[in-house]
């Protein structure tokens, strides 16, 4: 115990510190019980995130400046509380859902629905995190939001059992379906290597701004699942993935013109293993993290090395990674970025 006390002030002093780089690395038993696994989360996010203050990456669209401190916040990792209170302490942090939600916006939530599971098993985005950015965009003045996903089972049960239609109509949100070809409309991708042109939703077509929010877990095929490949969710054919190089392809999509205003990473419940769908809790985790950016490809590089400390995978392995990279969508180079590291 003093052991640990004495990491949670290295972890307190860190967050006032103008040191370059801190880390902080603590080897925590898988058995730990739930009241601990706050402490893994922090030390999980000493070990991600490198701190480094600087002015905003030219690859964002949009510098957003934080109105109390007038620097720009790059991404935000934050640690330790529900999914609803970390997106609130987090967006303000970004400088507030108004800075990407206009007054009679139409917004679209992209969440992970993709399949018929509770939220205790972690294959879809929780629910709690979705209602709350309906409610922020809301309260932002948004016309209509709109949550979708084109889910791999039975697209009904995903929505009801996931708890996210629930959640999400109680916030005000429309539901909409995405299990029809005809919702669906071409679009060319003239950056794309291997991906040329996609059939998109026109929930993401029609919107004025869309919200990408993965869960973060492991996948057979990708090795993880997060924000890139939450977009196979928007399109139709997504076995033209697996055909043509599914790491390249996820790269790819992530080209198209309209991107994501906001990435929000919930990693509150984490499916370490036999992912995407899970077979029993015992493949969960539950760090309570949560990551937001306007960088794709920096977000991912964040939540991925978080992932690292709940089991081993290589950045190399999730190849999307620097494939979107060298597609120049964003950067993998956290020493670039501003990052707010907040503890709950």
């Amino acid at each position: 115990m003093q052991v640990i006390q004495c990491l949670k002030q290295l972890f307190l002093e860190a967050l006032t510190c103008d040191f370059k780089k801190y880390f902080i690395l603590l080897n925590v038993n898988e058995k730990i019980m739930d009241r601990r696994n706050f402490l893994k989360a922090v030390a999980i996010t000493g070990a991600a995130i490198t701190i480094k203050e600087s002015g905003a990456m030219d690859i964002l669209a949009q510098t957003v400046k934080n109105p109390k401190t007038k620097r720009a916040v790059d991404l935000v990792a934050v640690m330790g509380g529900e999914p609803d209170v970390m997106f609130r302490r987090g967006i303000a942090e970004m400088g507030g859902i108004k800075r990407f939600v206009k007054p009679g916006y139409k917004v679209t939530v992209k969440p992970n629905i993709g399949w018929d599971k509770t939220p205790e098993m972690a294959g879809n985005t929780n629910p709690k995190l979705v209602a709350e950015i309906v409610r922020e965009c809301f309260s932002a003045g948004a016309k209509e939001v709109i949550v979708f996903d084109h889910t791999c089972d039975d697209w009904h049960k995903c929505y009801k059992n996931s708890g996210i239609e629930d959640a999400a109509k109680a916030a005000g949100a429309t539901i909409m379906p995405a299990h029809e070809e005809s919702y669906y409309r071409t679009i060319a991708i003239p950056r794309g290597k291997n991906l040329k042109s996609a059939k998109v939703h026109e929930a993401i077509l029609d919107c004025d701004v869309w919200i990408n929010v993965p869960i973060l877990k492991n996948h057979g095929g990708a090795n993880l699942t997060m924000s890139m490949k939450n977009h196979m969710g928007i399109v139709w054919d997504r076995g033209a993935f697996h055909k043509n190089d599914l790491q390249q392809c996820i790269a790819d999509i992530t080209t198209m013109h309209k991107k994501a205003v906001l990435n929000v990473v919930d990693a509150y419940r984490v499916m370490k293993t036999n992912g995407p769908r899970g077979r029993s809790i015992a493949d969960v985790a539950t760090p309570k993290g949560l990551f937001i950016s306007q960088d794709i490809v920096a977000v991912e590089t964040a939540a991925a090395t978080f992932f690292n400390q709940i089991r081993k995978m290589p950045l190399e392995s999730v190849g999307h990674l620097a494939n979107a990279q060298a597609l120049h969508v964003g950067t993998m180079d956290l020493e670039k970025l501003n990052i707010k590291r907040i503890k709950m």
